[in-house]
This record gives structure tokens, C-alpha cells and sequence, in this order.
């Protein structure tokens, strides 16, 4: 009974931040086309790269942010109110002692780097400096959310998780529009703007969440004990992703420097296409992680690796069906929304989703390994084996390949990672190999290269139209579904959506 009201939750929170997700994708979609023509390919250029640049600095306040996340959620699970309000307390301080940090880092290294280092075109350095001060600033005041952020969807709270994320949006929608009629230097005005909006979405969240939850308060109080364990967890997170950030911004940066803004902005093109597909997924994700957490922090461990797998296997599919279609009409797809794309930005979104795919499998796994709470063996061995993208990159570079090497070298190395992954989670947690191996690894990837065969053929036998278009998507999420339904899922899993599938036929008739 206790399993079935979990996965009714997490299907209702699934289904709310879909809602959210299409709201924010039509949006989303909007803007990115908007502000890239008001903007320039050069202004696009500037702002991905500065903003990617702060993002290395911003593996200290993710990786803390994991930790404050993790924590609340399972003393949640505890259900110990005095001990949750320590621990939300406790976070407010860690975040205050981070900003102090970052604050300190940016306005020395960071405009060191950006004046010295950076290729940026010239007579923009001005407007490169205002942006590197305005993204630090909104970086600042989006680490004082975090705690209030991990309220909320410890507390699977996701109609307001989805209501207040949608306001954001369509703020920036407006900023579009302010950019377009601004008489100052459209760069600067884009990265004032950004702020104020965040300042007003902050504001939100810590409004809503003062009102809401007794363990949220602006207390400065904190536990030593708690504060260290936070810092440790937190810290062995931070060299866990030191890989992410570098294999990511760091390469981002290579580019930059070997290629220049252009390269910058057809980056950033595919990144923004990942990201609204991405969306489907990490809403799944969003209201799964918890379920997995509390199950695994309250001894059900067969629970916790049932939702593992499944969330796995789901979310590849997920994506898998909306990004099949994307991958092979890749440069008609960028020319119907953005008019004139930046070069190459095409074959960028193709790598950047198969880029996706090679860490997707392995999130639910990061989520048992972080329930299970000893992390310091997992994330020393796959920092070192993921933190070689970096180096084998700018040798590559060096030795005149392309930009899109950085794909392929980031593709096969992560690739390999997926089995590192799973060995390391199964020693700690004992997940079966055949629940996880066979039954997500395996599945997904027979579906994956049958479901290819029939839009591929599309592809090949027709010219350039729109009418070939449709049909790649047809050939693509009609076959999937058949191929996913019968053979990339369980019997109980089959035998649940007939149900529930029934279910609402019987509802429509009455």
C-alpha cells in the first residue's frame, strides 16, 4: 500500500511539472530565438562564455547544494522537526560562508581571466566585464534560494515548485521584449535585467516557504556536527563535479579560446535545445529523487532499487523519443525556429544529446550512492576517469582537430563510465546486475538501435521538406512506443499502463 501511494505521488508531481515544462518550452523556445536576433551571434557568443566561465566556480556552490539537498530530504523522511530546523538553519549558514567565497574568487580571478584570457571581439570588453559583475551578482543571490528551493521539493511541493518556475519564465520573456527596445548596449541591459529577476523569484520562494514549512526560518544558528558533515559530503560532491564542470564550461572555455564567440554561440544553441528536452526527463527526475532517498534512509532498499532502475530506464525513453526525431532533422529543425543559426550548430545539437545520454543512465544510480550517504571512494574514481575529457580535449585542439572532438572524446570516455558507475553503486548497495545491467542497460540500448532503423530509412529516401520532416517524426515516436511498450519494459510495468489505460476508458464512457 505504502509503495502504491508513493508512485500516485510521484505520478501527480510528475504530471504538474510537465505542465509546468510545456508551459515553460513554448517559452522557452520564444526567447531563445528572440534573444539571440536581438542580441547578436556575438553578444550570444559573450554571455555563454562568461556565464559558462562562472559556471567553474560554481562546482563549489552545486556541490553544496547536493549536500543541503540530500540532507533535508532525509531527515524529512525522519520526521524530526527540531533536528529538520537545525539542519535547514545550519544550510543558511553554509550558503552565507560560500557567497563570502565566491564573491572573493570572481572579483580576482575572475576578471583576471576575462580580461586576459578570453577571446572576446574587440570594443566589447566593457559590456563582457558589466556581464561577468551582473552573472556573479545573480549567482549570489540564487545561492541564498537553495535551502528554501530544497524545501520545497524535499516536501514534493511541485505545483508551487512548477508555479514559481513558470513566473520566472515568463519574465524573462519580457526581457526579450525590454532587450529589443533598449536604447543602451544590449548586453548590459540583458545582464541588469537578469538580475532583477532573480532578485523578484528569490523573493518568492523564500515568501512561499516562510509560510509553509515550520523548518524554515531565518535563524542564524547552526550544528557543528552538522555543519562538518554538510562540508564533507559537500566537499567530496565538489570533486565529483570538478569533472562535470571541467568536461563542460572548462571545454567551453577551450573553445572560446582556440575558436573564438562563434563556436561559443552555436554551443550554446545546442546546450539551450538539450535543456528543453532535458526538461522532460528532470522533471521525472524531480519527483523521483525524493521517493528514492526516503525509501532507501527508511531500510527499503528493494523499493529504492526498483524506483532507480525504473526512473533509468524511463528517462532514457523519455528523452529517447523526443530527441530521435530532433537528431536526425537536427539543421531543419534549427532553421525553422531560429531563421539563421550559427555554423555548425547543428551537428552540436546531435552530439550534445548523445553527450546526454551517456550520464543520463547513471543519475539514478548518483542518487542511491548519495541515499547510501558514503560517497568519498565513488566520486574520487569517477572524477579522476571523467576529468581526462578535459586534457585529451586540448591536446586534440592543440594538435588541430575540430571543435566537435570535445563531443567524441566526452561520448566514448562517459560511455565507459556507465559500467564504472554501476560497479562502484552495486558495491556499496548491493543493486542486482541483472535489475540494472539487463534490465536498464541492456533494454535501453536494444531500443535505442532498433528504433533508429525506420526514421533513418525516411531520412535517406527523401529530400529536404517539410513534409519529411513530419515523417521522420512518425517514423521515429510510432515505432518507439511499439518497441518500448513491448520490449523495453517489465510485465508488472505492461500490465500497470493497461490498467491505468482502461481505467480511463471507463471514466470517458460514463
Amino acid at each position: 500500500m505504502e509503495s502504491n501511494s508513493d508512485t500516485k505521488r510521484v505520478a501527480k508531481n510528475t504530471l504538474l511539472l510537465y505542465i509546468r515544462m510545456f508551459v515553460m518550452m513554448g517559452i522557452g523556445l520564444f526567447t531563445s530565438r528572440v534573444s539571440l536576433q536581438a542580441l547578436g551571434i556575438d553578444n550570444y557568443g559573450i554571455y555563454n562564455a562568461i556565464g559558462g566561465f562562472l559556471s567553474l566556480f560554481g562546482i563549489i556552490t552545486s556541490s553544496i547544494s547536493a549536500a543541503i539537498g540530500r540532507f533535508i530530504t532525509v531527515e524529512l523522511g525522519k520526521r524530526q522537526l527540531d533536528r529538520l530546523k537545525l539542519v535547514f538553519s545550519t544550510s543558511v549558514v553554509v550558503q552565507l560562508c560560500l557567497s563570502i567565497l565566491i564573491i572573493i574568487l570572481i572579483e580576482t580571478v575572475g576578471i583576471w581571466f576575462v580580461e586576459t584570457q578570453m577571446n572576446i571581439p574587440a570594443g566589447r570588453e566593457t559590456a563582457a566585464r558589466w556581464c561577468l559583475h551582473c552573472a556573479t551578482v545573480a549567482t549570489l543571490i540564487g545561492m541564498t534560494n537553495v535551502p528554501f528551493m530544497s524545501a520545497i521539493i524535499a516536501h514534493e511541493k511541485m505545483s508551487a515548485f512548477a508555479f514559481m518556475t513558470i513566473f520566472d519564465a515568463i519574465w524573462k520573456l519580457l526581457i526579450c521584449y525590454l532587450i529589443i527596445i533598449s536604447p543602451i548596449d544590449k548586453l548590459i541591459t540583458y545582464s541588469v535585467l537578469l538580475v532583477i529577476v532573480q532578485i523578484f523569484t528569490t523573493s518568492i520562494y523564500w515568501i512561499y516557504s516562510l509560510r509553509k514549512f515550520e523548518e524554515c526560518t531565518f535563524q542564524l544558528r547552526y550544528d557543528k556536527k552538522i555543519f562538518k558533515e554538510m562540508w564533507s559530503f559537500g566537499g567530496w560532491t565538489f570533486f565529483g563535479n570538478t569533472a562535470w564542470i571541467l568536461n563542460t564550461q572548462g571545454v567551453n572555455m577551450l573553445m572560446n579560446i582556440f575558436f573564438g564567440v562563434v563556436v561559443n554561440a552555436a554551443r550554446a544553441v545546442a546546450v539551450q535545445v538539450n535543456g528543453i528536452i532535458s526538461q522532460f526527463v528532470e522533471n521525472f527526475m524531480v519527483a523521483l529523487r525524493p521517493q528514492i532517498t526516503k525509501s532507501y534512509a527508511s531500510g527499503d532498499k528493494e523499493t529504492a532499487f526498483k524506483l532507480a532502475c525504473q526512473g533509468a530506464r524511463f528517462s532514457f525513453y523519455i528523452m529517447f523519443m523526443i530527441s530521435l526525431p530532433l537528431m536526425i532533422e537536427a539543421k531543419q529543425v534549427l532553421q525553422i525556429w531560429l531563421g539563421n543559426p550559427p555554423e555548425n550548430a547543428h551537428i552540436f545539437v546531435i552530439w550534445t544529446i548523445l553527450s546526454t545520454f551517456t550520464t543520463l543512465l547513471g543519475s539514478t544510480l548518483l542518487t542511491l550512492m548519495m541515499a547510501y550517504g558514503s560517497i568519498r571512494r565513488y566520486q574520487i574514481i569517477i572524477t579522476i576517469a571523467g576529468c581526462l575529457v578535459f586534457p585529451i580535449t586540448w591536446i586534440a585542439f592543440r594538435l588541430g582537430a575540430t571543435a566537435i572532438y570535445a563531443y567524441y572524446i566526452f561520448v566514448f570516455i562517459y560511455w565507459v563510465l556507465i559500467f564504472v558507475r554501476y560497479y562502484l553503486v552495486h558495491e556499496k548497495t548491493g543493486i542486482p546486475a541483472k535489475m540494472y545491467l539487463i534490465g536498464v542497460i541492456g533494454r535501453t540500448h536494444l531500443i535505442a538501435l532498433i528504433s533508429a532503423i525506420i526514421p533513418m530509412i525516411i531520412y535517406s529516401s527523401m529530400t529536404e521538406t517539410f513534409i519529411r520532416l513530419i515523417a521522420v517524426i512518425a517514423g521515429s515516436i510510432i515505432p518507439s512506443a511499439i518497441f518500448i511498450y513491448y520490449w523495453g519494459i517489465t510485465a508488472s510495468e505492461r500490465v500497470f499502463i493497461k490498467t491505468k489505460i482502461f481505467a480511463k476508458l471507463k471514466l470517458a464512457r460514463k
